[in-house]
């Protein structure tokens, strides 16, 4: 079957958990050559938090438009993508993993960032509101450091957001954004997917080095792209901020009453903005503000 390689075999520790990643195809190598040449591995007797395998789809399809299957715990969850997304389904099916099985933690989508004193920017992921490419442009730009760009872990005993640094998912009209600051950290580009043209851009260093560093979300910033529209910043009430976040949380009834108090003891100790804008420019300059001019 063509984009096969060596067997691969390993256990990533990306932080909080440990992964198995088992797969013979080339595109998955490929991917964490890329964007986990700094993850610690762990030896094969490590106690692993989630079982991945990444395999060829069986029958016709090994060689009549190849497939690549997703399987966790040796369940396949979902449907198989063309053999080609390998790589961005690593990813997409890690993100199912932690917001179905991370036992213990409230799951929000939401990018979350922090400066040096571990105060974090949490910014929910509403689609199309240019969450991702906000995140960037603090990580890569201003210095913040990257804790998740689509998974906010809260602890809820602590009420600490625990770190996942792991490459930045950018799609259509994002890239070419984040291309023109940071062109060198962007991988492939997939046309045409099931989420439209993706590309993913490398996790800094450092932000992998720090991963153990939790950190407490002081301003909860609530991003909307709108091209030609005029730059503003809105505080918002902590009820609208619950209502809001909630709607981007996985596992929050699951959690019952721990993942309630949890959130709303995140959202008292956080002060919580609406942020239209329609450049990154104005959105950096909005986050300035919203944060007081607090340097990462």
């Amino acid at each position: 079957m063509p984009g096969l390689a060596a067997p691969l075999d390993t256990v990533l520790h990306i932080a909080p958990f440990h992964v198995r990643l088992r797969s013979p195809l080339a595109g998955v190598r490929r991917h964490l050559d890329i964007f986990y040449a700094g993850t610690p591995r762990l030896g094969p007797q490590a106690f692993v938090d989630f079982d991945v395998q990444i395999l060829p789809a069986r029958g016709l399809r090994r060689w009549w438009h190849p497939q690549a299957r997703f399987l966790l715990d040796g369940l396949e969850p979902f449907y198989p993508l063309p053999a080609a997304e390998a790589g961005p389904l690593f990813e997409w099916g890690l993100n199912w993993c932690v917001a179905q099985r991370a036992l213990g933690l409230l799951v929000m989508h939401a990018a979350v960032v922090a400066n040096a004193q571990g105060d974090a920017i949490m910014m929910p992921g509403f689609p199309g509101a240019g969450k991702s490419t906000l995140c960037a442009s603090l990580v890569l730009l201003q210095g913040w450091r990257l804790l998740s760009d689509e998974l906010t872990l809260l602890e809820p005993a602590t009420g600490l957001v625990q770190a996942h640094p792991r490459p930045i998912s950018l799609k259509n009209r994002s890239i070419e954004v984040v291309r023109g600051f940071a062109g060198s950290r962007l991988g492939p580009v997939y046309l045409g997917t099931r989420k439209g043209d993706i590309t993913h851009a490398a996790c800094p260093e450092d932000s992998v080095a720090r991963a153990a560093e939790p950190a407490r979300v002081r301003w909860v910033l609530f991003p909307r792209f709108e091209a030609g529209a005029e730059p503003r910043i809105e505080e918002i009430g902590r009820a609208e901020a619950f209502v809001l976040v909630s709607e981007q949380s996985f596992n929050n009834e699951r959690m019952g009453e721990v993942g309630f108090e949890a959130l709303c003891a995140l959202l008292g100790g956080a002060r919580c903005y609406e942020l239209v804008y329609g450049s990154t420019e104005e959105a950096l300059s909005l986050v300035k503000r919203a944060t007081g001019g607090d340097a990462p």
